[in-house]
């Protein structure tokens, strides 16, 4: 049958199934497509997604993905995105229903980010690739569509931000001087993860001068000393993402992911008399009632760091919803639990290279 694409685009958007950008038509042939890279039932139960309670199978994530563009390889990262969030850390009810701006972003770790092509250099958190726009766009879609967070409605963020259309991103290891996220959070370095985190869209790191570690971090102190993020008074777990030249100057210089949360953990803090003039001031005074410097991390290991872009000195940092969010990694699994080596083994190699159609 053919289907009206203007026709099908008015009739999602009507019933609120749309981020309000054109949609794939999720026939029951592009769904099947989609399924075909996934290997557990499709009718199982997954979890109920918050604020709303809808109910998450496989095959209710296909039909989002397939409306999000998705190539059917890009499936089973998806699906370990979702399962994520669905984990009580996450605390997804809150991350759906607050004022603040955050949005679940992916970060895609192992074999499986460099097979779909995830883009980790120049404009990776920007436009361009499909697998980083269209895996971002089908959580969202999912966000939307079963979790019922449809903005001014369940989703009360007071201006949103533009991450929350797509947020997913594949860090870039291959130029990192350090091991990867997944390994930091204890996974092997042949498997292949998805870590999600509520985040604000990236917050630019500007240094062009700095030939030094020392001066690397002078700027970063500056950036990250942010008295109007929720960090700033609810601790939680932001991302530096620091480009391949940032990371390579500190790493140079002795700093590794430990030393850098170190750094942060005691260098990164606001002085009570600024923060006791505004902000969040009086409403969490029970969590710093002595301190004359408030930390933005509650210990050196909340920190999560990352290499992302292409060469040229800009870093930025993803400030978070605060402590009652917490980061969460998943490996990418079959439906027995072992790790998934590479998507070609679901579904042949021509997953990789086809839409659903």
């Amino acid at each position: 049958m053919r289907v009206d694409a203007a026709a099908l685009d008015d009739a999602f958007e009507a019933r609120g199934w749309s981020d309000g950008l054109p949609v794939v038509a999720p026939t029951r042939a592009r769904v099947n497509a989609m399924l075909a890279c996934c290997d557990r039932p499709h009718d199982a139960e997954l979890g109920t997604m918050p604020p709303r309670h809808g109910i998450v199978t496989p095959e209710i994530l296909a039909v989002n993905a397939v409306m999000a563009g998705c190539r059917p390889a890009y499936f089973p990262v998806v699906l370990a995105a979702v399962e994520a969030m669905l984990e009580p850390a996450f605390n997804l009810f809150a991350v759906q229903a607050t004022t603040h701006p955050c949005a679940p972003c992916v970060i895609v770790n192992g074999p499986i980010a460099a097979e779909l092509g995830i883009n980790g250099r120049y404009g990776a958190f920007g436009p361009g690739v499909r697998a980083n726009a269209t895996i971002g766009r089908a959580v969202r879609l999912v966000l939307l569509n079963v979790g019922g967070a449809a903005p001014g409605i369940l989703d009360r963020s007071t201006q949103g931000q533009p991450a929350k259309y797509a947020y997913c991103v594949a860090e870039n290891e291959a130029e990192s001087p350090w091991p990867p996220l997944h390994v930091a959070r204890g996974f092997d370095a042949t498997t292949s993860t998805v870590t999600v985190t509520a985040a604000e869209g990236p917050h630019n790191i500007n240094d062009h001068v700095s030939t030094d570690a020392n001066g690397i971090l002078a700027t970063l102190r500056g950036a990250l000393t942010d008295m109007g993020a929720n960090n700033a008074y609810l601790y939680g777990q932001p991302t530096l993402a620091f480009g391949p030249e940032h990371a390579a100057i500190l790493a140079a210089g002795g700093y590794d992911r430990a030393a850098l949360g170190r750094f942060v953990f005691e260098h990164v803090r606001l002085p009570r008399d600024l923060w006791a003039q505004g902000g969040m001031a009086g409403m969490f005074e029970d969590r710093f009632p002595d301190a004359e410097w408030k930390p933005i991390i509650a210990c050196p290991e909340d920190l999560l760091v990352i290499v992302v872009g292409g060469f040229g000195r800009h870093s930025c940092w993803l400030p978070t919803f605060g402590d009652t969010t917490r980061a969460v990694t998943r490996a990418i699994v079959r439906a027995d639990g072992t790790p998934l080596a590479s998507v070609a083994e679901l579904a042949g190699s021509g997953a990789l290279s086809s839409p659903a159609r």
